[in-house]
């Protein structure tokens, strides 16, 4: 199977990143089951969705009966037995190795052998995941951006054990989504968020040592620089429980002082301050 012949989708976990890559799915015209622990998660994933696809149709990106066609398109489930007929299974679920090895252990139990399982993640490596399978040529990263419906790039990541055929596959789909896509080896950060974090560490250094205000460096990145953003808004933007995270895996990994997270940012995290998703983080929020 191509890439552009997926039909239907399994995605596992419907949160921030999850409910962007089924809308973006569902939008490219194809049918998809998102699998989460709950139904008051599923219930929340549907939410994101509508409240996304309505966003779509305001700023004159979907049309409304555009948007009723893409919902129908999209089920929710707690029974990872309905991704068992699916084209390709997509996991987004928590970045923590232990919880995305059982969910491709029990992956590779229900969905065809041929079936590709693509991980989400920014950070865990890609042969850890197809080690928990019987399938790890047919394991694959797809790391899709926040948010997925406006962010054009998939890195996509071949760990060693990744074959040819499911490489070209995965161009193939993000192609079918309208997205670019970037092939990475499979190291901690791929290519994106291993030049990212020590730029976000440097800002955040710079504020906690006094060195300039928030709105200063902001302002000299994105008019300096022509960002759309400084990197404490990018920061707030991305999560700083997320920004912590990434920044320790990376600081495991290499052992790089580039890569450890600055105090400031554990204290912030420590302290529930996580950015836009949480109303406050470097900035205040609504």
């Amino acid at each position: 199977m191509q890439g552009r012949d997926v039909r239907t989708v399994g995605v596992v976990g419907c949160g921030l990143m999850g409910s962007g890559i089924v809308e973006v799915a569902a939008r490219a015209g194809l049918r998809v089951v998102y699998l989460e622990s709950s139904d008051e998660l599923v219930d929340a994933g549907r939410q994101r969705i509508e409240t996304s696809t309505t966003r779509a149709v305001e700023r004159g990106k979907l049309d409304p009966g555009e948007r009723e066609e893409v919902l129908a398109r999209i089920s929710g489930t707690t029974d990872v037995r309905d991704l068992a007929d699916v084209d390709l299974v997509i996991e987004a679920a928590t970045e923590d190795p232990e919880t995305k090895r059982a969910i491709f252990r029990q992956l590779d139990e229900i969905t065809r052998p041929e079936v590709v399982l693509a991980s989400n993640t920014s950070s865990i490596p890609i042969a850890d995941l197809g080690a928990a399978t019987k399938r790890p040529d047919r394991v694959i990263g797809m790391h899709f951006f926040n948010p997925v419906p406006l962010m054009d790039l998939i890195e996509i990541v071949e760990s060693i054990t990744t074959s040819d055929d499911t490489v070209e596959f995965a161009r193939d789909y993000a192609a079918v989504l309208g997205k670019t896509a970037v092939l990475s080896g499979d190291r901690a950060g791929f290519i994106v968020n291993t030049l990212l974090i020590p730029y976000l560490n440097d800002a955040m250094r710079m504020l906690q040592d006094g060195f300039a205000t928030r709105e200063d460096l902001d302002t000299a990145i994105q008019l300096g620089l022509n960002h759309p953003m400084g990197p404490l808004r990018l920061a707030d933007l991305i999560g700083l429980d997320t920004c912590l995270h990434i920044a320790d895996v990376l600081y495991e990994e290499y052992r790089d002082p580039r890569f450890a997270p600055p105090p400031l940012l554990r204290r912030m995290v420590t302290a529930g301050q996580l950015g836009r998703k949480s109303g406050r983080g470097f900035y205040e929020y609504g």
